[in-house]
């Protein structure tokens, strides 16, 4: 493997001479440089693992180049070579991040160090070349393991999961149910050393508290009615590898206790057992509570929280990552079509509005459901608005009406039922129970118009509340006769007299 280049800083050319000579037997590839601001020029221009400085130079001095290799984002470890008189200033140097100095003159002694720290620096270099590597990576990706997202919130997670996973720390993922803390827990299995170990995972609310503890704990023969034979429990079967329990403040106190205890001790004891058993294992927990008030009341221990958030992830609901809306869209879409055989290769353009301005309360699972439908349903080529919302979003859902009455019909019988027309049904081409919802919800409608008093002292409708609705009467081919003068009453006309 070629190792990374050295650049010698010096203005003393029998030092550049001489240490290029003995560098470059050593198998190192040499530059020189005989002021600071060719150093620099150098130094940015083309990649070096270790410079090897002067501190006393013109035009820059070694503290002006450290600081200014500092501030153009220059990786290169730079080891300090000063005069006795100035290692005051060697140290003020290794303060701002050189990695070392050495004392002029380079006599056998000073060389020998010097020869051992060179291997030592560019391996810290290697190591920031990595790390540098694998940001640019996670800053390109748009899926990780089996998580898909590109914006910086997910980006976030995916340096948390590289960090934690080689360690054995325990890890509690944060975040709504939907959000992938499942996937969040297989990523960071895969990515550790355990990944040719097992992953078994728990819904500790999905089981009642009795069967949960023995899944956890496994049970020796007899240790209940029923139990014939022994069973090993989840964290047996991990062994060597990851656990996750999912909704993890969902666990009963007592299961908590036995819990932390294993926890603490790396050893468990099944059910009606009385031996030990040591199981090397490593827990990750999830859960969408705030753990802050589970804590306070009671649903959670605390010392049980401090053991499982060695680390902790906070995975962000979907409307908090709108950019990976439609790539999620997308991936799902091409997935689904596939698998239904069916040839729909995008959304249309009031789909896409649709999806990209409606908050998914459920978020990726939401999603994930609502294009599996939309695919299924789809008659076309393109996932149309109608194909994508839920039939319980739609227009009109929830409203009490009945479909067959749109909006204009409805106005219509407002109309019809206020002026009492006889075979309104008939007229509004409605049926009679239909048109006895309209005028019970027309009913109901008038008992919520404000009162007021007339001089009289009588109670009538408050005109200023009310307005007569437009009726668009052709749109809806029902024709109602209105007339723009009030009716008038025979003045000779004479109530009936009762018998």
């Amino acid at each position: 493997m070629k190792k990374p280049k050295i650049l010698i800083a010096d203005d003393d050319r029998s030092i550049t001479e001489g240490l290029g000579a003995i560098l470059s037997d050593d198998g190192y590839e040499i530059e020189v440089a005989l002021d600071g601001q060719k150093a620099i020029d150098r130094l940015t221009s083309d990649t070096f693992g270790v410079a090897l400085a002067d501190l006393m130079m013109p035009k820059l001095d070694g503290l002006a180049l450290l600081k200014e290799m500092q501030t153009r984002g220059v990786s290169t470890e730079c080891i300090i070579v000063t005069g006795q008189a100035t290692v005051d200033s060697a140290v003020q140097a290794m303060r701002q991040g050189a990695y070392d100095y050495i004392e002029k003159p380079l006599n056998a002694e000073k060389l020998n160090r010097l020869k051992a720290l060179i291997p030592k620096a560019l391996d810290k270099f290697n190591d920031r070349q990595k790390i540098k590597e694998l940001a640019s990576t996670i800053e390109g990706l748009t899926h990780y393991g089996e998580l898909t997202g590109q914006s910086e919130s997910m980006r976030s997670v995916y340096r948390i999961i590289d960090a934690v996973a080689p360690s054995s720390a325990s890890v509690l993922i944060l975040g709504e149910s939907g959000t992938g803390k499942e996937l969040v827990a297989r990523a960071i299995h895969n990515k550790s050393d355990r990944a040719k170990g097992p992953i078994f995972a728990l819904n500790c609310a999905a089981l009642p508290k009795d069967i949960l503890e023995n899944e956890l704990f496994g049970h020796e023969k007899g240790a209940f009615t029923g139990s014939v034979n022994e069973k090993a429990g989840a964290f047996e079967m991990a062994h060597g590898g990851t656990i996750f329990l999912d909704e993890v403040a969902e666990m009963a106190p007592d299961i908590q206790v036995k819990l932390l205890r294993a926890l603490e001790s790396r050893t468990i004891r099944r059910l009606g057992g009385k031996r030990e058993i040591s199981v090397d294992i490593r827990v990750v927990a999830a859960t969408n509570k705030n753990l802050q008030k589970a804590i306070a009341d009671g649903e959670l221990r605390e010392d049980l929280y401090y053991r499982l958030a060695v680390v902790e992830i906070f995975l962000p609901p979907l409307r908090e990552r709108l950019g990976d809306v439609k790539l999620l869209a997308n991936e799902f879409l091409a997935r689904y079509a596939q698998q239904n055989g069916k040839q729909v290769t995008g959304f249309d353009n009031d789909a896409w509005s649709w999806i990209l301005n409606y908050r998914w309360p459920g978020n990726v699972r939401e999603l994930k459901n609502a294009v599996e439908r939309a695919v299924i349903m789809a008659r076309g080529q393109v996932i149309t608005v109608d194909d994508i919302t839920p039939r319980h979003l739609r227009p009109g859902a929830d409203t009490g009406e009945h479909p067959a009455v749109t909006p204009p019909r409805r106005r219509a019988s407002d109309r019809v039922i206020a002026a009492g027309g006889n075979g309104a049904s008939m007229v509004l081409g409605m049926t009679r129970d239909q048109l006895f919802e309209e005028f019970s919800r027309f009913l109901n409608a008038r008992s919520e118009v404000p009162r007021v008093s007339t001089p009289s002292g009588a109670e009538v409708a408050d005109a200023g509340t009310v307005s007569e609705p437009d009726l668009d009467v052709e749109a809806e081919g029902v024709a109602v006769a209105e007339s723009s003068q009030p009716a008038k009453v025979h003045p000779k006309a004479k109530p009936k007299k009762r018998r």
